[in-house]
């Protein structure tokens, strides 16, 4: 079983900055596949951002371009650095990670089906 612990969230006022982190324990996976997930009040879970296991390779949503960066600094650990942040950023921030071979260095992924482990969560909270 794989463990994901997400921290750094908090409360930060609009055109503020937060960086997010999510650390990977438990199972050996010697590669993950990574992304970062959100949920507001009373919205579905949407996709923020993901990045491959080699760190080679990465994406983000249209609501978050320019804005937030998502980076890794081994195979287990990864962040979100959020900056310009919006009110309509509120939400719960979940990380999700995956076991990935190592032919698919570059893969990353964008829908929450392809992730089989995930955090608890961290809430954001942006005002305005």
């Amino acid at each position: 079983q794989v463990q994901l612990v997400e921290s750094g969230g908090g409360l930060a006022q609009a055109g503020g900055s937060l960086r997010l982190s999510c650390a990977a324990s438990g199972r050996t996976f010697s590669r993950y596949a990574m992304g970062w997930f959100r949920q507001a009040p009373g919205k579905e879970r949407e996709f923020v951002a993901a990045i491959s296991w080699s760190g080679g390779s990465s994406t983000s949503a249209d609501a978050v371009k320019g804005r937030f960066t998502i980076s890794r600094d081994n195979a287990r650990n990864m962040f979100l650095q959020m900056s310009s942040l919006k009110p309509e950023d509120t939400a719960v921030y979940y990380c999700a990670a995956r076991g990935e071979t190592y032919y698919n260095s570059e893969a990353y992924y964008t829908d929450e089906g392809s992730f089989g482990f995930w955090g608890q969560g961290t809430q954001v909270t942006v005002s305005s």
